[in-house]
């Protein structure tokens, strides 16, 4: 857990001290980057935790088995669906054909083309899955701590 906060910590710094003064896309790049190490490891870790519960047999030894066991796990928690969805989204970030906006400006967004749609990544989305993450962290916390 302690990992998770720490990973939630810097990505929080890059949102709310970062993003603030330099307002390019590298940053939410990075922030986005962030997230998704953050996520991984919160995977990781509740995959674990349930298989010492015996919540499930084993934990899938790659990323889409591991996301079906998730799925699978909190299945009625949407936001927890969501998030899920979103770090899909992330794992192919670097791959992904992405048009920065409005560098060095208030209005700045980073475009990215994913599944055929444009997601426009700016500093109101950007609050958006902060506020998903949050309850994402919280849940986490939750069930490694039962």
């Amino acid at each position: 857990m302690e990992e998770i906060i720490q990973e939630k910590i810097s990505a929080d710094h890059l949102l709310y001290v970062s993003l603030k003064y330099t307002k390019t896309c590298d940053v939410i790049m990075n922030l986005l980057l962030r997230w998704r190490k953050m996520i991984d490891t919160s995977i990781n870790e509740i995959l674990k935790h349930a298989k010492d519960k015996k919540k499930i047999e084993s934990v899938s030894e790659n990323t889409f088995g591991k996301l079906d066991q998730i799925r699978k796990l909190f299945k009625k928690d949407s936001n927890f669906q969501d998030v899920i969805e979103f770090y899909e989204m992330l794992r192919k970030l670097e791959n992904l054909k992405t048009e920065r906006i409005g560098e060095f400006r208030k209005n700045v967004c980073l475009k990215i083309s994913y599944k055929g749609e444009i997601v426009e990544v700016n500093l109101e989305q950007l609050k958006i899955y902060a506020e998903m993450l949050e309850k994402f962290i919280s849940v986490t916390k939750q069930f490694l701590l039962s």
